[in-house]
């Protein structure tokens, strides 16, 4: 799996799918926190809401996964489709600088962007169109979405099978999800470039923050 999930999400969907998991997973133990029962079955509570969240996140990510590949894959069937039936090569230019990431254009001088985009035209003018909406890849990617957000979730659980009293093995679960916090942060630092134990830090206040939120707001 450290081979497969790399394969299929590149590092920022993957700290992002990690970060989203432990924020979720976060909010969910502590709002049955703040009802659960004493004991054992306090402890089995926030066991079956740990998992119950590491499981659901995970088939969400992954659902959202294939439609944003069905989304992305059909936007550029009919951008190929708009480009082909253009009435002037203006017009097919138009559309294809429209479609260009900035970030990209902004990296080229006028000249630069004005011949990638007339190499793109040459490129896809008589292009054929394969209307494919999913692909054994897209699969794939969407199961690694699932499985990367369910095992990194899984630390939160542990402590549910060790303790018996609930709300200290809550807090021991709470306290291993704010250090995969402070991890993901440092990771993040790594690709981004900056001060690894400033992003760490800085990305435990956000998370801690997001989850407030939601709580508040009822999540």
């Amino acid at each position: 799996m450290t081979r497969f999930v790399p394969r299929y999400l590149d590092p920022a969907s993957r700290l992002g799918e990690i970060l989203f998991g432990l924020i979720m997973v976060l909010t969910v133990t502590l709002t049955a926190g703040l009802t659960v029962a004493e004991g054992k079955p306090g402890v089995r509570q926030l066991l079956l809401a740990a998992i119950g969240c590491n499981l659901a996140w995970g088939i969400i990510d992954a659902v959202m996964y294939i439609m944003n590949c069905i989304t992305v894959r059909s936007g550029k069937v009919r951008l190929v489709e708009a480009v082909q039936q253009s009435s002037d090569e203006q017009t097919a230019l138009t559309l294809i600088q429209n479609e260009i990431e900035p970030e990209l254009q902004e990296l080229l001088d006028s000249e630069d962007a004005e011949a990638l985009s007339r190499s793109v035209l040459e490129h896809i003018s008589h292009a054929q169109i394969t209307k494919k909406t999913l692909t054994k890849d897209d699969l794939w990617s969407a199961f690694a979405c699932f499985w990367l957000v369910f095992v990194s979730c899984l630390p939160a659980a542990v402590p549910f099978f060790i303790f018996s009293r609930p709300h200290f093995a809550l807090r021991f679960s709470n306290f291993l999800l704010i250090a995969l916090l402070f991890l993901v942060g440092q990771k993040w630092a790594q690709y981004a470039g900056s001060n690894r134990l400033a992003t760490g830090l800085a990305m435990v206040v956000m998370g801690l923050v997001l989850v407030g939120v939601a709580i508040l707001l009822g999540g």
